[in-house]
């Protein structure tokens, strides 16, 4: 390994098991499989550890310059920029479910929803851990997930349509069967089920997305979650953990961050949604984006305690780094401050070479992502294989 994880931390993370010893898939008594029970207790354990695991959107399966070959299984997580830059891979790999909803073969970035579930498997039986977001279009309006300004007098009734008594529940609901339909599928060879994190109705106290502040009350919100959860768990999904990740509106107020909480029996993770927006390389807006995270991950790591609750910065970044040593200089030394579990940066767009949050050969970050990469606190698939999940 590169790295050494603490000793304690790391003999209760591999639970003694490789994949020949424990080929089965035992329920722990809260309902889940025992690896996702493992897999929630890998991430508390290692928030106070010290260390961290890095993520990235949609890393293995498209780049800059570059698409996967969808019809070629020997490819399935052998291309990454990430890697191409540090030989290694994320630990964490961050994929998403929008349109599965529809019942198309393509999530709404266009890649195939049989490719995503392998690199989810193969990534899972590396060591590594998945996340899923799931930008599901507007069951009311047909629209995107997005809200458009000519839809704004739907948007505000969406979520309650969708719940029960609405006039789209019966459709929702059918849509979050064919969710748990994929996470169902998530099986290795060997039997186990993958676990992995979800994390539905993100941003939420932003109000682009049709779940957003502005259209729907606090109760509605949670009772979306809610829905969510249950209709998960009686479609016999038994392999996910629920994240909470709202953007920065709270401002670092507990209370604001904490106004839609779904409640503790449902979320697992606490995390945040908060992005560097710093135009050709505006220090001064780069160092307020670095006092901001550090803000907010202060007052998150206070109630994560208080309930209980793994902490992690659930997707960040800078859209074209335009910084050299954003990730030693900027990242870096905030997540040293605070217990994250892991950070996710969002993706690398093939279709628009500009918006990219990772680096790439060539790319001037490239150097101190290198060095971010050495750092002792940062984890990545090498530092982490056949310690966490299995």
């Amino acid at each position: 390994m590169r790295k050494l994880v603490i000793a304690a931390a790391a003999a209760f993370l591999a639970g003694g098991c490789s994949h020949q010893e424990k080929p089965s898939d035992p329920l722990a008594p809260s309902g889940r499989t025992e690896r996702t029970e493992n897999l929630l207790q890998s991430l508390k354990a290692q928030g106070d550890s010290g260390v961290y695991m890095f993520g990235h959107h949609d890393d293995t399966v498209y780049g800059i310059g570059w698409e996967a070959d969808y019809q070629n299984d020997s490819t399935v997580g052998t291309k990454s920029d990430v890697g191409s830059v540090c030989h290694d891979l994320p630990a964490v790999l961050s994929f998403d479910l929008g349109r599965i909803e529809l019942g198309g073969d393509k999530n709404l970035d266009g890649v195939p929803f049989d490719r995503l579930r392998k690199e989810i498997i193969h990534h899972f039986d590396r060591g590594g851990m998945v996340t899923l977001s799931w930008h599901a279009d507007n069951p009311l309006s047909g629209g995107t997930a997005w809200v458009a300004d000519s839809l704004k007098d739907v948007e505000t009734r969406t979520v309650a349509a969708v719940l029960e008594g609405g006039e789209q529940h019966d459709k929702f609901v059918g849509w979050l069967d064919t969710v748990a339909e994929f996470l169902n599928s998530l099986v290795t060879p060997y039997g186990a089920r993958v676990p992995v994190v979800l994390r539905p109705w993100h941003e939420h106290t932003g109000s682009w997305f049709w779940w957003g502040q502005e259209h729907c009350t606090a109760e509605q919100y949670k009772a979306l979650w809610k829905l969510t959860a249950d209709r998960l768990k009686e479609r016999g999904v038994v392999n996910a953990l629920y994240a909470y990740s709202p953007g920065t509106e709270s401002d670092g107020d507990a209370a604001k961050y904490m106004e839609r909480y779904p409640g503790d029996d449902i979320i697992d993770i606490l995390g945040l949604d908060t992005y560097c927006s710093a135009p050709d390389a505006d220090t001064a807006k780069v160092a307020a984006y670095a006092r901001n995270l550090d803000k907010h991950l202060t007052m998150i790591e206070t109630v994560a305690k208080e309930h209980g609750k793994a902490l992690a910065l659930t997707e960040t970044g800078y859209e074209g780094i335009k910084t050299r040593d954003w990730w030693t200089q900027t990242l870096a030394p905030v997540l040293a401050k605070h217990p994250v579990s892991y950070v996710v940066v969002w993706r690398n767009a093939r279709e628009r070479p500009s918006h990219h949050y990772a680096p790439y050969p060539g790319h001037d970050s490239a150097s101190d992502f290198v060095r971010f990469y050495n750092l002792p606190s940062t984890l990545f698939l090498k530092d982490v294989n056949g310690l966490y999940l299995k």
